[in-house]
């Protein structure tokens, strides 16, 4: 039987990024201020998508009608989503800026 080697001399290839890289953590940083940007976005295209009407009537209470414009609130929707994806990639370059780190070889004993 033949054993597997471990080659432990060889350094990492320069042209391969590591995972590890703390710059990662301002790419994170810059994608939340980008998701609430997004998301103050979104809140003011779902504001311009709702619109409310009153009606006066002789001697009752006014009718009240609320109108949404889906081309609003559909931009909102999308903004929003935007917005989550960011948050979700942000965290992702948060925990690899921070806990990636490359693994020790450990040799194997002979059997």
């Amino acid at each position: 039987m033949t054993a597997a080697t471990v080659d432990t001399e060889t350094e990492p290839d320069p042209a391969v990024p590591a995972l590890h890289q703390p710059k990662r953590g301002l790419i994170a940083v810059g994608e939340v201020v980008l998701a609430a940007l997004l998301v103050a976005a979104a809140v003011w295209c779902w504001n311009r998508g709702v619109v409310h009407y009153s009606y006066p009537v002789d001697g009752r209470a006014p009718l009240e009608s609320t109108r949404l414009r889906g081309n609003w609130i559909g931009a909102s929707a999308a903004l929003a989503t935007a917005a989550g994806v960011l948050l979700l990639d942000a965290l992702r370059q948060t925990l690899l800026a921070v806990r990636t780190r490359g693994r020790e070889q450990v040799e194997e004993p002979d059997v």
